[in-house]
């Protein structure tokens, strides 16, 4: 069975395509790049999605305004990088955060990488960000927000932002609907 992009764009799971060279990625998105599909990749793994529907951007858009607010009355200098696209070619990996932020001046790649988990599937996403070497992660997932801290072993969940420990921001029990 042959799954069109008109097909992809009713289903909620992501399509795998596997066994695929870096090269190859980079040929596929080519041929695949337009309007409403996001694709990341991760070890030979190619995960096609289309792009997220209204309950994810509306949580995605209001923990990125709670973060902005913060990070301002903070004082503290940030970049907001939106979902820009991270990749690193010797690391076999591409990605996309739903929002991400660089805290000080002078950074190449995001410190603060967010995901809204609205549905499930897909490449191991922490593993993307660890290539990427992303200090911290934040996934919601049925209303609550769970932290990451990438150390020496990968990542670790917290109860506290690492990133911004001096502010004490965020134990993971506080719940963002």
């Amino acid at each position: 069975m042959t799954t069109t992009l008109e097909k992809l764009e009713r289903l909620d799971e992501p399509i795998l395509i596997d066994e695929l060279s870096w090269r190859e990625f980079k040929v596929v998105e080519q041929l695949l790049s337009r309007p409403g599909v996001r694709l990341s990749f991760l070890d030979g793994v190619l995960e096609i999605r289309r792009m997220p529907g209204e309950k994810h951007e509306t949580i995605k858009e209001r923990i990125g305004s709670l973060l902005d607010l913060y990070l301002l009355q903070m004082g503290i200098d940030y970049q907001p990088t939106g979902s820009m696209t991270l990749e690193s070619p010797s690391g076999l990996v591409k990605r996309e955060a739903d929002k991400s932020y660089k805290l000080g001046a002078n950074r190449e790649f995001p410190d603060l990488a967010v995901e809204v988990v609205v549905t499930s599937g897909g490449i191991n996403k922490l593993e993307a960000y660890k290539r990427l070497k992303i200090p911290e992660v934040w996934f919601w997932e049925n209303g609550r927000l769970r932290l990451y801290s990438l150390g020496d072993d990968g990542y670790a969940e917290v109860d506290r932002s690492q990133v911004m420990p001096q502010y004490g921001l965020l134990k993971t029990e506080q719940v963002v609907n």
